[in-house]
């Protein structure tokens, strides 16, 4: 079993779904996953009113997450008084698979999979060892798919997708045939091997949704199996456990509905009664299957204050941030863009609290 891990200010603590959920509660705190982790961001998040984050733990020259760097991220950190709540695991980024720094898992290939998965389950005792509660991923191929980018208010660009513009003869990637049988192959062979450590150690593991989803005949020679609703209760399904669960983006997930702003709110609903979301993308979007585009939070086909409230019915505890913001060129880093987005969590947050 594992060993007890420091209870540190500045880092999360290992904690149990089961308990953490407060159904009825408003007990969501706003978040980030932005990066790099330093004095500038940390100063920028703090100033924007965001003390708890996804933080950037550097993956060792052994290939995880040693327990000093952990450390060292959530020291950093607690100078700012910022908590590090999350990081993501050995580089498993959204990234297209030719540009992954850890591509093996998802291409399928022993022993370099053998090796990869190892190393993720190194990084999940470091984590136990460090006190970090709560480690994010993907199971991505494709990467994050866009057809090009949609003007909004004031000029802003937001990044969108429409099926029947984007090309169609483009080449199977660097994973070859990858479709929806060899997808489960590959997702089961990552979670056998994972979920029981995760399990032992009591970190929580988020995946996100493949973003966005594709036809079941595929993309480039990809079934997207993450980015159906179905796929996603099919994925928590394998290797039942409490730390096993979702990186859940709620753009991700509008995504691949064919009416969003009436069918988000049952999704919400049945992955957090049953405890499996562990992160929250709060990212809203206009539009539906096949053919959107990303909005600010407050204008899209998502009601958001109608959303939040079905995360304090469920109970829902951890951090919901923003995520892909529409950009601007008088914004280039997406400050703006973001603290807007944080200050918009926030005040949500505070209804749901002075609701009681």
């Amino acid at each position: 079993m594992a060993a007890a891990a420091p209870m540190a200010a500045q880092i999360g603590g290992l904690t149990d779904p089961r308990t953490d959920y407060k159904p009825g509660k408003a007990v969501m705190v706003v978040g980030c996953q932005r990066g790099p982790t330093n004095e500038m961001m940390l100063k920028l998040w703090k100033r924007s009113g965001v003390n708890d984050i996804c933080g950037t733990v550097p993956v060792g020259p052994k290939g995880y997450m040693e327990v000093e760097d952990i450390q060292r991220v959530a020291d950093l950190c607690g100078k700012h008084g910022v908590k590090l709540m999350m990081s993501e695991i050995n580089g498993l980024a959204s990234s297209y698979i030719g540009r992954a720094s850890n591509p093996s898992i998802m291409m399928g290939k022993s022993p370099e999979r053998d090796r990869a998965i190892e190393n993720v389950c190194m990084s999940l005792r470091n984590c136990a060892k460090a006190g970090l509660p709560a480690v994010k991923y993907n199971m991505s191929v494709l990467g994050v798919l866009s057809s090009g980018r949609v003007e909004g208010r004031g000029g802003s660009m937001g990044r969108a997708w429409d099926l029947s513009k984007a090309p169609r003869d483009l080449p199977l990637t660097e994973a070859g045939p990858s479709m929806g049988d060899a997808m489960w192959e590959r997702i089961t062979y990552f979670l056998d091997r994972t979920i029981p450590v995760a399990n032992e150690y009591k970190v929580r593991m988020a995946c996100h949704p493949h973003d966005p989803g594709v036809p079941p005949t595929g993309y480039r020679g990809v079934d997207r199996v993450l980015g159906t609703v179905e796929g996603l209760k099919k994925f928590v399904s394998i290797r039942e456990s409490p730390y096993h669960g979702l990186n859940f983006c709620q753009g991700t997930v509008s995504e691949m509905l064919q009416d969003p702003g009436k069918e988000i709110f049952e999704v919400i609903r049945f992955f957090g009664q049953r405890k499996k979301i562990f992160n929250v993308h709060f990212r809203n979007i206009r539009g539906k299957r096949d053919n959107f585009v990303e909005t600010y939070p407050d204008e899209g086909d998502v009601n958001f204050y109608k959303a939040i409230k079905v995360y304090k019915e469920v109970g829902y505890p951890y951090m919901m941030m923003p995520d892909h913001m529409p950009s601007h060129p008088d914004d280039p880093g997406g400050h703006q863009a973001f603290s807007f987005s944080y200050g918009y969590i926030k005040g949500l947050i505070q209804a749901m609290q002075n609701e009681g």
